[in-house]
């Protein structure tokens, strides 16, 4: 047998916490659970129902047993009758659970390796739990990670205090991360499981990409520009549905920037195999719809409110454009706009749009040049 002493278990606890920064009540928590578990590996069986609790002032542990007061016992470890809970309880009733207290003072060995897998694993994921907690308030924010480990189905990445995980369904598409490089990631969420919490990072979420275009574009910052809609399909393409607040300010221009450039940076993050349509916003689900299933050009929409669908008529050389690779360009028109979208043909000519009116002081000046030379 290995004699258990529990005073020294209660001078660890102080130091195990300083050492591992954590509070002195999880790490008695942690030694409570392990003197538990090892008791029952000892004494009871694998389902019951035991804590302990160790006492520092008189440096003594003890155990409790739960069981439930039944009419017949089917399990000694589970459930015990009537008559042998009043002598533990006078007042027990059938259904109340009744704790035994049993002193620890000595474990088997076997049971002692127990404890002290249990005090590992217990610190390890207590310890994890410290450290994402910092990471609570950087929800919804992108940073720098290393690639630590690829496997089938998650990307194991390196925040530097902390690791995290990027499932298949938050990977780009055709995207290939190799073991040590450097990327960018967006921090979804904390997931807090049996395997203890867990880091989910996600770069193929639309949020990654509204945040991409928030560090290019610095008018979003100061209210001019907005981002009213997204619909992603990461590594295929994006549709991003923009407007501005300041009259004269191009909100598809102001995102896509000089020669691109602005756009461009972001298609370097994400991979020039996905592509980003830039739409301008409009209030009226007509014209937004008609904005949205760009690049095809539109003879007539017809909207159903009541059961948000909508019915779109293209001549039949922009069919199979409006509808795009495997229904790929109206199912994300679909989700940007909020409305169900049937592509019928139509034999109508569409008539070409015309060009939106620029207000800015330049075209002023140009309309008021024209007009005095008339």
């Amino acid at each position: 047998m290995e004699e258990i002493n529990v005073k020294q278990l209660v001078l660890a606890v102080h130091t195990i916490a300083e050492e591992k920064n954590l509070p002195e009540e999880t790490v008695m928590s942690v030694i409570e659970q392990a003197i538990a578990a090892a008791w029952r590996r000892d004494n009871g069986e694998r389902d019951q129902d035991v804590r302990s609790e160790l006492n520092v002032n008189d440096g003594t542990a003890n155990v409790f047993v739960a069981r439930e007061v039944v009419e017949e016992v089917g399990s000694d470890a589970l459930e015990i009758s009537l008559e042998d809970a009043v002598k533990v309880k006078p007042d027990a009733a059938l259904g109340d659970l009744i704790e035994e207290k049993f002193p620890v003072t000595t474990f088997g060995r076997v049971a002692a390796q127990t404890a002290k897998q249990v005090v590992l694993q217990r610190l390890r994921e207590a310890e994890r739990e410290v450290v994402l907690s910092e990471y609570e308030d950087k929800i919804g924010t992108v940073v720098n990670g290393t690639v630590q480990r690829v496997e089938p189905r998650v990307i194991r990445v390196d925040l530097g205090k902390a690791s995290g995980i990027i499932p298949q369904s938050e990977q780009i598409q055709g995207e290939f991360y190799s073991v040590g490089s450097r990327i960018k990631v967006y921090i979804k969420d904390i997931e807090r499981d049996n395997r203890g919490p867990q880091l989910i990072l996600s770069r193929g979420n639309e949020d990654f990409v509204k945040y991409l275009f928030g560090q290019e574009v610095p008018e979003i910052e100061t209210g001019a520009v907005e981002i009213k809609a997204i619909a992603r399909e990461a590594g295929r393409r994006t549709k991003l549905a923009v407007a501005s607040t300041v009259p004269g300010v191009d909100p598809v221009g102001t995102f896509v920037g000089g020669h691109g450039t602005r756009v461009q940076a972001v298609m370097n993050e994400i991979g020039d195999q996905e592509k980003i349509d830039i739409i301008a916003f409009d209030g009226n689900p007509e014209q937004f719809i008609k904005n949205a299933l760009s690049p095809a050009e539109v003879a007539k929409v017809e909207i159903n409110d009541s059961t948000k669908r909508a019915t779109v008529f293209v001549t039949e050389d922009q069919q199979s454009i409006a509808i795009g690779r495997a229904g790929q360009n109206v199912r994300l028109a679909s989700r940007l706009t909020g409305y169900e979208i049937d592509i019928e043909q139509t034999a109508e000519v569409v008539k070409p749009a015309a060009p939106a009116p620029r207000k800015n002081i330049e075209d002023s000046l140009i309309n008021a040049l024209q007009e005095s030379a008339e």
